[in-house]
């Protein structure tokens, strides 16, 4: 079962290769206390030869010391490095143990079963393929057992083997076997785990453990080294939604700019089109490098470094996917937490959220419910404590891009770490959708039901503007923040209802004051605003109004999209063309400056992209002319475009 092949002496070069090719399986043993984790991995090492002599008789020598089961050898210490694990006969802290076989490579993670320790098994399951679940036969399932299983589903491990051990104990009895499984199974059916296994063990003597036991012979299934050399896990790895999160900008020289990171997900190939988020521009693939050279194709998990054809503004933190393949960009997502801190959880206070290569300030915004491990049932609470897991809303200070933990395990996790002692404190796993709030684009949206259609109006477009002496239509008057645009749109709504035409003005602050107070300023929420002010003016253009919408509306994109429900034929695009520089000198609430010290997050022009429009129907320099003079050149656009007499 070892490692050990003939090339060793007679080719190293194709050994090494051959090692080199091999499938790698990470797997962790877990369970309650002194259900034999620690002994089996010892075992499992022992029977596949990776153990050299000399460590063998250390560990007889150390058995006679701190062994546990008399003057024979245990193999729980080959595990239990430490000095308290081995005075106290439990693990502490996880343990990550490598061997081979002549199928697989494995990495082993020995986790610890005490419930204080819960944060460590947590920790180790999070890179795991496959997790081995021990029980005791005499105790059967325990707290720990249960809380253990529910971590490894709520993590995504896709593979469970429930080894039942120390049969050796319970007579090798099939009945006590059979309970175990069936009170295992009817605690696992409300549990998403997709593929579970069951073995009777002995980790001790080696009973199903690499070789078949002749004291169950009432188990005809495989044993455990056999499963973990042929369990399947090729498809395991998600290889359909592209991730690159940009770890480092590779900048050697002048003719050399790379992007360095990890294949979080999928694959790329040279050529590729590609965009980076969160700014949404988009380039293609000019190469992929590695440490042995240019490569055509890379994929996950491997660390490459992406040339692009374009000059682009990445840096760390932002992410490069495919630009029909994107993930969500929000700051605020539903989320499993399990907690590891020692000061409880509680909801609304700050701290700090990495995700992939990104750190951002944010808080827990509310505990929707705790889980009771015993019953997988929901519970109110005001907090979470050590080891306790939860339902939360989080809301963060800047936007991320991730999928949803079940989706894409590298793009939907998230660590919580406390900002006055830097330590880990919280496990985060992103869910598919939120309780409240928007979290999808409506854009696309078809209406919740088919039967509802509008009915034609009474009075046509032609007597609307017979009355009002124009027709409807939208003035979307766009620019930075402080651009001066709502000053334009208060002018030329003076000027309109002075010319005794009928108007109205849409501005963010009476859409988040009352129709979007229930918006951020994401560009997830920025996007839904404008959607909703769109509609708005749709609406009044209907009934003949003019309307003037003001808006920051940084992405060209949702511009387009808003031109598209108002009409084009009425719909127009006023860009205000004022340098950031002077915005920000007519800025008297300070908002620049809040964005330059980080105070503002997502701020368009400073820590995100605004995209000037480059086709708008009129572009204003009021920084350089009276406003008089603007609403002037609007008038005259109306006139020529038939809106008014």
């Amino acid at each position: 079962m070892s490692h050990q092949s003939e090339l060793i002496s007679s080719d190293i070069d194709a050994y090494l290769k051959q090692h080199e090719q091999k499938e790698l399986l990470r797997f962790l043993t877990c369970g309650s206390v002194d259900d034999g984790k620690s002994t089996l991995i010892g075992r499992m090492l022992i029977e596949a030869k990776m153990v050299y002599e000399d460590q063998l008789a250390a560990l007889e020598k150390d058995s006679q010391t701190h062994g546990t089961i008399g003057s024979r050898l245990d193999p729980a210490l080959l595990t239990d490095g430490l000095d308290d694990e081995r005075q106290q006969g439990i693990t502490i802290d996880v343990a990550y143990r490598y061997f081979s076989t002549a199928k697989r490579k494995f990495i082993i993670a020995d986790t610890p079963g005490h419930e204080q320790y819960t944060r460590n098994m947590a920790t180790g399951a999070s890179t795991c393929d496959l997790a081995i679940i021990l029980i005791d036969a005499r105790k059967g399932v325990l707290t720990q057992t249960k809380r253990h299983s529910f971590i490894t589903s709520l993590l995504g491990v896709k593979h469970v083997v429930v080894a039942i051990n120390k049969m050796d104990l319970v007579e090798y009895s099939q009945e006590v076997y059979q309970n175990i499984r069936d009170e295992y199974i009817q605690f696992a059916a409300r549990m998403s785990s997709d593929d579970v296994h069951f073995i009777p063990i002995s980790a001790l003597d080696g009973d199903n453990v690499v070789v078949r036991s002749k004291n169950m012979p009432w188990y005809d299934g495989n044993t455990l080294m056999h499963m973990l050399e042929n369990v399947y896990i090729a498809s395991d790895s998600n290889l359909q939604d592209f991730r690159f999160p940009v770890q480092y900008v590779n900048r050697p020289h002048l003719d050399f700019r790379g992007f360095c990171g990890m294949v979080a997900s999928g694959t790329i190939q040279k050529g590729d089109e590609i965009m980076v988020l969160p700014s949404r521009k988009t380039s293609r693939v000019k190469s992929i490098t590695t440490i042995d050279g240019d490569i055509e194709e890379a994929f996950t998990p491997q660390s490459v470094t992406l040339t692009l054809e374009d000059e682009i503004d990445a840096s760390r933190g932002d992410m490069i996917v495919r630009v029909g393949n994107q993930p969500r960009v929000s700051q605020r997502m539903d989320a499993m937490v399990v907690w590891m801190g020692e000061e409880p959880m509680v909801p609304g206070t700050q701290y700090l959220f990495k995700q992939t290569t990104k750190v951002v300030p944010g808080t827990v915004q509310s505990l929707r419910y705790r889980i009771d491990i015993n019953t997988l049932h929901r519970q109110p609470a005001p907090s979470l404590s050590l080891n306790e897991i939860g339902r939360c809303e989080i809301d963060l200070d800047d936007v991320i891009q991730f999928d949803s933990y079940k989706r894409n395990r590298g793009t939907g996790s998230m660590i919580i770490i406390d900002r006055i002692t830097n330590v880990t404190v919280g496990a985060v796993m992103i869910l598919d959708e939120m309780q409240g709030g928007p979290s999808q684009d409506h854009w696309d949206a078809e209406p919740v039901s088919a039967e509802m259609q509008e009915r034609s109006s009474q009075v046509t477009d032609e007597e609307r503007a017979a009355r009002f002496g124009q027709r409807g239509a939208t003035i979307l008057i766009t620019g930075l923040t402080g651009s001066g645009k709502r000053d334009v749109a208060q002018a030329l709504e003076r000027h309109l209802f002075d010319a005794g035409r009928a108007c109205a003005v849409l501005d963010g602050p009476k859409m988040r004051l009352g129709v979007s107070k229930d918006l951020g300023f994401t560009p997830e929420g920025r996007s839904e605003n404008m959607r909703r002010a769109a509609e708005c003016a749709r609406i009044l253009n209907d009934v003949g109004l003019i309307t003037i919408a003001s808006f920051l509306a940084p992405r060209k994109e949702v511009r387009n999209r808003a031109r598209e429900v108002v009409g084009s034929e009425r719909f127009f695009e006023v860009f205000l063309d004022v340098p950031v520089e002077v915005c920000r000198e007519r800025d008297t609430n300070g908002m620049y400056a809040m964005a330059d010290s980080g105070e503002i997050m997502n701020f368009p022009g400073i820590t995100t992209a605004y995209e000037e429009p480059v086709s708008a129907d009129l572009t204003l320099e009021p920084h350089s002319v009276p406003i008089e003079s603007c609403v002037e050149a609007i008038m005259a656009l109306l006139r020529e475009r038939d809106i008014v007499d």
